[in-house]
Protein backbone atom coordinates (compact mmCIF):
# COMPACT_ATOMS: atom_id res chain seq x y z
CA UNK A 1 0.00 0.00 0.00
CA UNK A 2 2.81 2.27 0.61
CA UNK A 3 4.56 1.50 -2.53
CA UNK A 4 1.67 2.46 -4.09
CA UNK A 5 0.56 5.94 -2.57
CA UNK A 6 4.45 6.75 -3.47
CA UNK A 7 3.89 5.54 -7.14
CA UNK A 8 0.69 7.42 -7.21
CA UNK A 9 2.63 10.78 -5.66
CA UNK A 10 5.26 10.41 -8.29
CA UNK A 11 3.02 10.19 -11.23
CA UNK A 12 1.10 13.40 -10.13
CA UNK A 13 4.56 15.49 -9.30
CA UNK A 14 5.62 14.51 -12.83
CA UNK A 15 2.10 15.48 -14.86
CA UNK A 16 1.52 18.32 -12.97
CA UNK A 17 5.47 19.04 -14.21
CA UNK A 18 4.40 18.51 -17.63
CA UNK A 19 1.49 20.16 -17.38
CA UNK A 20 3.40 23.22 -15.84
CA UNK A 21 6.23 23.00 -19.02
CA UNK A 22 3.22 22.94 -21.30
CA UNK A 23 2.01 26.53 -20.07
CA UNK A 24 5.08 27.96 -19.21
CA UNK A 25 5.17 27.23 -23.64
CA UNK A 26 2.11 28.88 -24.52
CA UNK A 27 2.95 32.54 -22.87
CA UNK A 28 3.70 35.15 -25.63
CA UNK A 29 7.30 35.64 -26.50
CA UNK A 30 9.05 39.27 -27.36
CA UNK A 31 12.06 39.78 -28.91
CA UNK A 32 14.35 42.66 -28.67
CA UNK A 33 18.01 43.48 -29.68
CA UNK A 34 20.66 45.82 -28.41
CA UNK A 35 22.57 47.59 -30.84
CA UNK A 36 24.64 49.77 -30.90
CA UNK A 37 23.86 50.21 -27.21
CA UNK A 38 20.08 51.17 -28.42
CA UNK A 39 17.21 48.89 -27.73
CA UNK A 40 15.29 47.94 -30.97
CA UNK A 41 12.13 47.93 -30.89
CA UNK A 42 12.32 50.61 -27.69
CA UNK A 43 8.53 49.99 -26.93
CA UNK A 44 6.58 46.88 -26.70
CA UNK A 45 3.06 46.75 -26.32
CA UNK A 46 1.71 43.55 -24.11
CA UNK A 47 -1.34 42.83 -22.02
CA UNK A 48 -2.00 43.66 -19.19
CA UNK A 49 -2.06 41.09 -16.40
CA UNK A 50 -0.39 37.88 -18.65
CA UNK A 51 3.28 36.72 -17.97
CA UNK A 52 5.29 36.76 -21.05
CA UNK A 53 8.84 36.31 -22.24
CA UNK A 54 11.12 38.36 -23.82
CA UNK A 55 14.53 37.10 -26.03
CA UNK A 56 17.15 39.87 -25.84
CA UNK A 57 19.31 39.62 -28.43
CA UNK A 58 22.89 41.10 -27.98
CA UNK A 59 24.30 42.30 -31.36
CA UNK A 60 26.72 44.48 -29.70
CA UNK A 61 30.74 43.78 -29.43
CA UNK A 62 30.20 44.58 -25.29
CA UNK A 63 28.29 42.92 -22.90
CA UNK A 64 24.96 44.55 -22.39
CA UNK A 65 22.23 44.56 -19.99
CA UNK A 66 18.63 43.94 -19.71
CA UNK A 67 17.23 45.75 -16.66
CA UNK A 68 14.05 46.91 -15.43
CA UNK A 69 13.55 48.24 -11.84
CA UNK A 70 9.50 47.06 -11.40
CA UNK A 71 9.34 44.40 -11.93
CA UNK A 72 13.09 43.77 -10.81
CA UNK A 73 15.01 41.78 -12.95
CA UNK A 74 18.21 41.56 -14.25
CA UNK A 75 20.63 39.98 -16.68
CA UNK A 76 23.77 40.23 -18.53
CA UNK A 77 24.02 39.19 -22.07
CA UNK A 78 27.32 38.69 -23.98
CA UNK A 79 28.09 39.89 -27.27
CA UNK A 80 26.62 37.49 -29.90
CA UNK A 81 24.09 35.83 -27.72
CA UNK A 82 20.52 35.99 -26.34
CA UNK A 83 19.13 36.06 -23.06
CA UNK A 84 15.68 34.73 -22.31
CA UNK A 85 13.59 36.16 -19.39
CA UNK A 86 9.89 35.75 -17.89
CA UNK A 87 8.34 38.56 -17.23
CA UNK A 88 5.65 38.64 -14.44
CA UNK A 89 1.96 39.91 -15.31
CA UNK A 90 1.94 43.60 -15.43
CA UNK A 91 -0.70 45.85 -14.80
CA UNK A 92 -1.72 48.55 -16.99
CA UNK A 93 0.60 51.18 -17.41
CA UNK A 94 4.35 51.95 -18.89
CA UNK A 95 7.79 49.99 -17.14
CA UNK A 96 11.00 51.04 -18.06
CA UNK A 97 13.82 48.77 -19.16
CA UNK A 98 17.39 49.64 -19.26
CA UNK A 99 20.83 48.88 -19.76
CA UNK A 100 23.00 49.57 -16.83
CA UNK A 101 25.84 49.63 -18.72
CA UNK A 102 24.74 52.29 -21.15
CA UNK A 103 21.56 54.10 -19.05
CA UNK A 104 22.57 57.22 -21.57
CA UNK A 105 21.05 55.52 -25.11
CA UNK A 106 19.34 52.03 -24.31
CA UNK A 107 16.20 52.52 -23.01
CA UNK A 108 12.74 51.36 -23.57
CA UNK A 109 9.76 50.27 -22.27
CA UNK A 110 6.75 47.79 -21.85
CA UNK A 111 3.58 49.33 -22.34
CA UNK A 112 0.93 47.07 -20.60
CA UNK A 113 -2.48 47.25 -21.70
Amino acid sequence: MKRFAICTSVAVAVSLSIAGAACAEDLATYSVTLKNHHFNPAEIHVPSGKPFFVVVTNADDTPDEFEMNAPPVEKVIVPGEQGRLRIRPLAPGRFRFFDDFHPDTAQGAFVSE
